[in-house]
């Protein structure tokens, strides 16, 4: 398994699971790119752009450069979206709504209406969309993030229907509970909103699992990389959760 060439565009590379993806695709390798609101320090070797994945005009410039700079793609992780807010639905803003769908949902969207046309023309490529085991089951008090995650699986297959016959493979990834600071401010949100400690919150979602446990961002990667490789070369329109086997949601 191998990326060694391979052009590989990441949105929300710049930390958690997206910063992990591109370390572990430029240790095979691939030459890599990413935005983020913040890159943060560009690990030699990268392009790393500040752009906003709900901002139609900042993705346009951040692609720009990827051609520019690269060529083309042929792996494109899809990757940003936002945890959004934790109430009851009688209590949620349509702003912070709106705001939730927007990151998970517009982002995919634009990277991948991107991505096509330049993976089509050659033939090839492969498409990593991240969902969420939250987008197979219902969680209270997380509405907008769960519709977004829903809706992220919906695009795959469409598009995996799609770009099949140009030799365009298209899946999704579903993390469970990844350790990490993103998480920790869910697991807070979550707290206040049911009234229970944060500590709590943590054993509930390990105790959801059959493996009993939280997932790592290196979990993660090892499923993407397998299934963007040529390993996977027969894999398309398919969930893959990382997630230790969610019995239930919180």
């Amino acid at each position: 398994m191998t990326h060694e060439g391979a052009r590989v565009v990441i949105t929300a590379g710049g930390a958690g699971i997206g910063a992990c993806l591109a370390r572990r695709f430029a240790e095979q390798g691939a030459q890599v790119a990413y935005c983020d609101v913040d890159p943060g320090e560009v690990p030699e070797g990268m392009l790393g752009v500040a752009a906003d994945v709900t901002d139609e005009a900042q993705m346009a410039a951040f692609f720009a450069r990827v051609e520019e700079t690269m060529g083309g793609v042929d792996v494109l992780c899809a990757n940003a979206g936002i945890g959004g807010p934790a109430a009851g639905i009688a209590d949620m803003s349509l702003g912070d709504w709106r705001a939730t769908l927007s990151a998970n949902l517009d982002g995919a969207f634009l990277a991948t209406r991107w991505a096509a046309p330049l993976m089509a023309a050659q033939g090839a490529g492969s498409i990593m969309l991240t969902s969420s085991t939250s987008g197979l089951w219902g969680v209270p008090t997380r509405a907008p993030y769960v519709v977004a995650k829903w809706g992220v699986i919906g695009l795959m297959k469409t598009l995996a229907m799609e770009l099949g016959p140009s030799g365009v493979r298209v899946n999704a990834v579903a993390p469970g509970a990844v350790e990490g600071p993103r998480m920790e401010r869910v697991l807070a949100k979550e707290a206040a909103a049911k009234g229970c400690s944060v500590e709590d919150m943590r054993a509930l979602y390990a105790e959801g699992t059959s493996l009993r446990t939280w997932v790592t961002a290196e979990d993660i990667a090892d499923m993407v990389l397998f299934v963007t490789s040529d390993a996977g070369k027969r894999i398309s329109g398919q969930t893959l959760a990382v997630d230790g086997h969610t019995e239930r949601m919180t």
